[in-house]
Parts: structure tokens; sequence; C-alpha cells
């Protein structure tokens, strides 16, 4: 019994460890959104920029640095700008060979118009975002070695 109360126990403080993380998550979700929207008041204000820049791109979540992020929507946006029908395979393989080669491996895309997923991602390498009407999941999963004994 004292066992099963201790297992029980721990799964109770991985649960909420994990409520606590995601809790902060979408905090600073919200906090990136309000920057973001800053930011585009400002450039919409000075007049400036690419208009390619200025798309309909909306962040969903993010658990991501500003900078990664800008990379993220110029590459889907530079790859969908030369399309006259989305090519959901083509914008994933762009995004995941140019964080690739850019972050390292493990980087995984997800495009769609309707989709739904459940992923575990590494610190840092989240972005949920939308370009019009196309949806982007982008994350990096942990590498870990394998163990050839």
């Amino acid at each position: 019994m004292r066992k099963k109360k201790s297992a029980m126990d721990a799964a109770s403080e991985e649960l909420e460890r994990r409520s606590r993380y995601l809790s902060s998550l979408i905090q600073r979700t919200k906090l990136n959104a309000e920057e973001e929207e800053e930011e585009e008041e400002e450039v919409k204000e000075e007049g400036d920029g690419d208009p390619q820049e200025q798309q309909n791109v909306k962040v969903r979540a993010a658990d991501m640095a500003p900078a990664m992020q800008r990379k993220a929507f110029r590459c889907a946006g530079e790859v969908m700008k030369g399309m006259r029908k989305v090519d959901g395979k083509k914008i994933a393989l762009a995004l995941k060979k140019e964080f690739d080669s850019s972050y390292g491996p493990a980087w995984h895309c997800i495009v769609g118009t309707s989709f739904g997923s459940y992923v575990t991602h590494s610190v840092g390498g989240f972005l949920y975002f939308s370009i019009d009407k196309v949806y982007i999941l982008l994350f990096r999963t942990a590498v870990e070695p394998l163990d050839h004994t």
C-alpha cells in the first residue's frame, strides 16, 4: 500500500510540475503576443518595412526566441510567396532544413489548414503560428545518443 501511495504522490508531483510549466508557457506566449502587436503597430506607424514582412502572421503559441520566430516567418513567407497553391510539404521541408542547418538537428514541422497535435519539445524550441489560413507547427525534440552496448 505504501509503494502504491508513493507512486501516486510522484505522479501527482509530476503532473503539478507539468501544469506549472504549461501555465508559464501560456503566460510567456501572451506576453510575446502583446510585444509583437506593439512592434507591428510601430512598423505600421513608421511606414517602413518590406510588404512581405507585413503578411498576416499570427503567433498562436511560442517557446522560442523572437529572432528565431522571425526567421521562421521569413522562411515560410518566402516559400509561400512562390506558390500559386499552398503546398504544406514544401513549406514543412523548407522550415525543417533551415532550422536543422541553423540550430542543429531534430526539428520537426507540421503544416496544414486543419490538424491536431500533442507534442513534446525541447525548451526554447516550439512555435505554432499561422500565415493567412495556413497553420505551421515547428518544434525541436531532444537528440540522445544511442547506447551501443
